[in-house]
């Protein structure tokens, strides 16, 4: 049997929702088929990540060493090397290319983006730009800044007028993203934005209805998924963490929508899946603005939740694939 490494946690503030939904993955995979080790990369104590601390996260909740040196382990005094890592870390080092080019060194085989595509999606100023020259979909404005540059308010606000999304310029699950309706908030929360990455993008804001499609392609045959729409709930405005997490939104799946607009993104979808030379499973994110009838492109998701009420694998259920199957057909793909 294949020894699969499921590779989560990481260094970001989405380490334990990256922990859960590795948990789901291990929990669906049939261990008759692989054999099946929870890697976990960081460990997170009172709220402090070790970012040298990588372990073996065995069923008996032991942790257990890793040689990083060739990403092996020991199991009952074997030593075993891996054929495949499934990445489920949301965030630094998985989702920006990091793990990517440390697997591409040591010759192992993953299931996510590659090196390059993983490092441009990850980070939204230099993904936006790119999205934008492809001109098939709407891209916010929106000024990047890095810390220690100065920083203008009158030209952000002359620029991208009230109010504006503050956000990580690399990032997930909204974790620091701040709505700014006045212009003397824009700094804290540009200040906030700084504790989570060393880049932060200022946005304008677009308002309409938010739609997430998920898509891959296994062995050459591309899998559109059916759009979610995510509506805000209990006083959110916007899909931030707690909506996320905490039960402050609806996801519905598939969206009520017409059926030219849920084309409309899934076409995109699959357009930006190509042209950003996108491996196993992504989800690109939209804001549908009504008043104008355009789409616009929000960021691309190259490793998506997966946890069991997670979007994609909602997706996938609707289109008729079930959540253990969603993970077998990855792995065989990457495999392949």
């Amino acid at each position: 049997m294949k020894n699969i490494a499921l590779v989560m946690g990481g260094f970001s503030g989405e380490h334990q929702i990256s922990i859960n939904s590795g948990c789901q993955v291990y929990e669906s995979l049939d261990k008759n088929k692989y054999n099946v080790y929870k890697i976990v990369v960081g460990e997170l104590t009172n709220g402090v990540i070790d970012r040298q601390n990588w372990y073996w996260l065995a069923d008996n909740g032991e942790h257990r060493p890793i040689d990083r040196g060739d990403f092996t382990v020991v199991d009952n005094g074997v030593k075993v090397s891996f054929d495949l890592a499934f990445i489920i870390i949301h965030g630094n080092p998985g989702e920006n290319g990091v793990l990517q080019g440390y697997f591409d060194l040591l010759g192992i085989r993953y299931t996510t983006c590659g090196f390059y595509t993983s490092a441009l999606t990850f980070n939204k100023g230099y993904c936006n730009p790119v999205v934008r020259n492809f001109h098939i979909v709407k891209v916010a404005k929106s000024r990047l800044f890095y810390k220690g540059q100065s920083i203008d308010m009158a030209d952000i606000v002359n620029r991208l007028g009230l109010p504006v999304f503050v956000k990580p310029a690399s990032g997930g699950s909204s974790v620091a993203t701040t709505k700014v309706k006045r212009v003397e908030d824009i700094m804290p929360a540009i200040e906030e934005a700084f504790t989570e990455d060393d880049a932060v993008l200022v946005e304008e804001f677009v308002h309409g209805r938010e739609f997430d499609c998920g898509v891959m392609k296994i062995k050459g045959k591309k899998y559109v998924f059916p759009i979610t729409e995510i509506i805000p709930k209990g006083g959110h405005e916007f899909f931030d963490y707690e909506a996320k997490y905490d039960g402050f939104s609806d996801e519905v799946t598939p969206a009520e929508v017409e059926p030219a607009i849920a084309e409309q993104i899934q076409d995109v979808s699959s357009k930006l899946y190509d042209l950003l030379d996108c491996r196993g499973v992504v989800r690109f994110d939209f804001i549908y603005n009504t008043d104008r009838d355009r789409l616009y492109f929000l960021e691309v998701n190259t490793i998506p939740g997966q946890s069991a009420e997670s979007i994609v694998p909602k997706q996938a259920r609707a289109m008729g694939i079930s959540t253990s199957q969603l993970y077998e057909m990855i792995i065989e793909d990457a495999l392949a």
